[in-house]
C-alpha cells in the first residue's frame, strides 16, 4: 500500500483496531486543513438521526445532518461544491468548498435549491492538535487514502464507505470489512 502524507484533501480511514472508540469507529475523515498547528477533518459515514430543518427551524430542509466529530458538537458546519452559490469559500481540494457566506446558505435553503449531492451538513468537527495526528498516524490508528471520488464524495452513499475503503486496501483489510462493528457479537 503506498504511503501517503496527511495533507488537505485525503481521507483519514479509521484502522480496525480503533474498535471501541466512540468518536471514530469505523470512520472515514476528510481531512479539511492540515498545518503544523494542528489539523481539522469531517467524519463522512456517521449520519445523525436529525434532519437540518431540526436545527434551523426557518427552513424546511430535510437534508441528513452528519456527526462531524467530537469537537464543537454545538456548532453547525458544511462543505459544498457549489462555490459559486456561496462565497467565501474555502477550496480543501478537489472542488470540495468548506464554510463561506452563511446568509447565502439560510437564502438557497429557504429556496429549497441545495441537495445532498451539493452540500453536507455536520454538528460538530474532528480536530487534532499540533503533532498529534502525527502521534496517531505512528501508533496505526488511520490508514491515509486518497479521496479518489473527488467532489463526488459529497453525494455518496455512506453506509458502506469504510467497508469499501477496507476492501480497496486488501490484503487483512478485507477480513476487518465483514466483522461485526461490535466484535463480541461475532
Amino acid at each position: 500500500m503506498t504511503t501517503l502524507k496527511p495533507e488537505k484533501g485525503v481521507l483519514l480511514v479509521a484502522e480496525p483496531s480503533i474498535i471501541g472508540d466512540v468518536s471514530f469507529n469505523r470512520s472515514v475523515v476528510l481531512l479539511a486543513e492540515y498545518s503544523e498547528g494542528g489539523s481539522v477533518g469531517f467524519i463522512l459515514n456517521k449520519p445523525l438521526k436529525y434532519k437540518l430543518k431540526d436545527f434551523i427551524p426557518e427552513v424546511s430542509s430535510t437534508l441528513k445532518v452528519y456527526n462531524g466529530g467530537p469537537v464543537e458538537q454545538d456548532n453547525l458546519y458544511f462543505i459544498h461544491k457549489i462555490p459559486e452559490l456561496i462565497p467565501e469559500s474555502v477550496e480543501i481540494s478537489n472542488g470540495i468548498y468548506w464554510g463561506g457566506d452563511f446568509n447565502a446558505i439560510m437564502y438557497l435553503l429557504k429556496e429549497d435549491r441545495l441537495n445532498k449531492d451539493q452540500i453536507r451538513f455536520f454538528l460538530g468537527y474532528s480536530g487534532w492538535a499540533s503533532e498529534q495526528l502525527e502521534q496517531e498516524l505512528e501508533v496505526n490508528s488511520w490508514v491515509i487514502a486518497p479521496n479518489t471520488y473527488e467532489n463526488r464524495i459529497l453525494g455518496k452513499s455512506n453506509n458502506n464507505l469504510w467497508k469499501e475503503k477496507m476492501l480497496e486496501f486488501g490484503g487483512e483489510y478485507v477480513l476487518w470489512s465483514n466483522s461485526p462493528e461490535d466484535p463480541t457479537f461475532n
